[in-house]
C-alpha cells in the first residue's frame, strides 16, 4: 500500500513505511538541532571546559595544573566536550521529536499522564547534574586532593577528567530519574505504593552499592549519591500513592456496575425449597430495595442457588444466546455459522457503548482495548471511534 493510497480515516492505521519515512524525517531533525547547537558552543569550546574543570582547579595544590598527554588531546577534548554538551541542552528537542512520533499512537489519557512524566523527567535530569556539579564535586575533589601522598604532584589529564566528570554527570542525571521510574512501574500495573514501601530496605541497599560502584572509591561521594536517590524513591512512592487515588473513582465505578448490571438471581417460581444445610440468606445492604420491592425480606428471594438450580440456568442462558445468534444470522440473510469471535467482538462493542452510557469510563475502555487486540478492520475503527469519543468528553 503506497501512501498515496492511505484511508481517509485519520484514525485508520497507517501503512509500515510512512512509519519509517516519520521516523527518518525526526531523526534528520535530531541530528540537524545537535550540529546547530555544536556550531553555536565550539567557539567557546575551551571556556567551557575551564567552567567543567573549576572544581578540581579549586582543589589542586598551588602551582600545579591540569596536563594534556597527547598530542591532540588539548584540541580534541574541548571538541568533545562541546559535542556532549551541545547534545545535553538539545535533549528538550529531541524528547519532543521521540515524544511527536510516538503521541498519535497514544489515547488522550495516556498523553495526559505522558506529557508531565517527560517534562519532569528532563527537569530532574538536569537537576542532577547540577548536583553533581555544585555539591559533589567539590567535596569529591577536595577528599582526593587530601588524599595525595607525599611527593606526588597531582596534575590531572584532561581528557581523564573530561571522562570522569562526564561518567558522574550521567550516573547523577539518571539516579535523578527514580520518581519518574516508579510512578511508571505503578501506572502500568507492575507493581504498587505497598511493594514500594515494602522493598524499601532492599532499595537503600541497592542505593548504597551503586554508589559504590559508579562514583570513586570514597565514603563521600558514595552517600552522595545513594541518599539522594533514597530520598526520591521515596518521592516516587509519593507520587505514585496521588496517582492511584486518582484511579480509585474509575475503579469504584467500575464496582458498582458490576454489582447493578448481575443482582442477585431470585427463587425461580416452582424451585425446590432450601435444603437443610444452604447458606443463609444475606442481610439487605440497603433500605432502598425494600422500598421498592415489596419481597426484598423474602428469605427465599436471597438463598444460593442448587447446583441442580445453576446448571438450569445457564442452560437458559445459553439457550437464549444460541437462538439470538441464529436469528441475526436469518435477519441479515447470512449464514447462522459466522467465523469464531465475530459475535462475541461486536457483543463486547455494544458491551462498550452500555458502559460508556451508564458513565463507566474505565470499564468501556477496558472492554474496546479488547476489541482492538480481537477484531477485526471494521471493528477496530468503531472502537477506536468510541475511544475518541471517550476522550473528548
Amino acid at each position: 500500500m503506497s501512501p498515496a493510497m492511505q484511508p481517509d480515516d485519520p484514525g485508520a492505521e497507517q501503512p509500515f513505511v510512512s512509519h519509517l519515512i516519520e521516523l527518518r524525517d525526526r531523526l534528520i531533525r535530531m541530528i540537524i538541532a545537535i550540529f546547530v547547537m555544536f556550531l553555536v558552543l565550539f567557539p567557546f569550546a575551551n571556556e567551557i571546559y575551564v567552567y567543567v574543570a573549576t572544581p578540581l582547579m579549586a582543589q589542586l595544590p598551588e602551582g600545579n595544573t591540569m596536563i594534556a598527554t597527547q598530542v591532540a588531546a588539548p584540541f580534541l577534548t574541548p571538541f568533545k566536550l562541546a559535542l556532549v554538551a551541545a547534545v545535553f541542552l538539545s535533549m528538550p528537542f529531541l524528547l519532543y521529536q521521540l515524544w511527536a512520533f510516538v503521541a498519535p499512537g497514544l489515547y488522550q489519557h495516556e498523553k495526559r499522564l505522558a506529557v508531565p512524566l517527560l517534562i519532569s523527567s528532563i527537569l530532574l535530569f538536569y537537576i542532577g547534574m547540577a548536583f553533581a556539579y555544585y555539591l559533589v564535586f567539590p567535596l569529591v575533589f577536595a577528599f582526593l586532593s587530601a588524599s595525595t601522598p607525599d611527593g606526588v604532584a597531582m596534575m590531572t589529564d584532561i581528557s581523564a577528567y573530561l571522562d570522569f566528570v562526564l561518567a558522574l554527570f550521567f550516573a547523577f542525571g539518571i539516579a535523578f530519574e527514580v520518581p519518574i521510574a516508579t510512578i511508571l512501574l505503578v501506572a502500568i500495573g507492575v507493581t504498587t505504593p505497598a511493594d514500594l514501601k515494602r522493598y524499601r530496605p532492599y532499595v537503600i541497599v541497592a542505593a548504597f552499592v551503586i554508589g559504590m560502584l559508579l562514583t570513586p572509591p570514597d565514603v563521600i561521594s558514595q552517600t552522595l549519591l545513594a541518599v539522594p536517590m533514597w530520598l526520591l524513591y521515596e518521592l516516587g512512592i509519593m507520587f505514585s500513592m496521588i496517582l492511584m487515588r486518582q484511579k480509585r473513582p474509575a475503579d469504584a465505578d467500575d464496582e458498582d456496575l458490576e454489582h447493578t448490571s448481575m443482582p442477585a438471581v431470585p427463587t425461580r417460581p416452582g424451585g425446590s425449597s432450601p435444603s437443610p444445610g444452604s447458606a443463609q440468606p444475606a442481610a439487605p445492604l440497603t433500605d432502598v430495595g425494600r422500598d421498592l420491592d415489596p419481597h426484598f425480606d423474602d428469605p427465599d428471594r436471597w438463598r444460593p442457588l442448587s447446583d441442580t438450580e445453576m446448571e438450569a440456568e445457564l442452560d437458559l442462558i445459553e439457550a437464549e444466546e444460541l437462538s439470538k445468534a441464529h436469528a441475526g444470522g436469518r435477519s441479515d440473510g447470512q449464514s447462522t455459522s459466522s467465523p469464531p469471535g465475530i459475535n462475541s467482538v461486536e457483543e463486547k462493542i455494544r458491551r462498550a457503548n452500555r458502559l460508556r452510557g451508564l458513565g463507566s469510563t474505565f470499564a468501556a475502555r477496558t472492554v474496546l482495548y479488547e476489541v482492538l487486540e480481537e477484531g477485526d478492520e471494521d471493528q477496530r475503527r468503531v472502537a477506536r471511534n468510541i475511544l475518541r469519543q471517550l476522550d473528548e468528553v
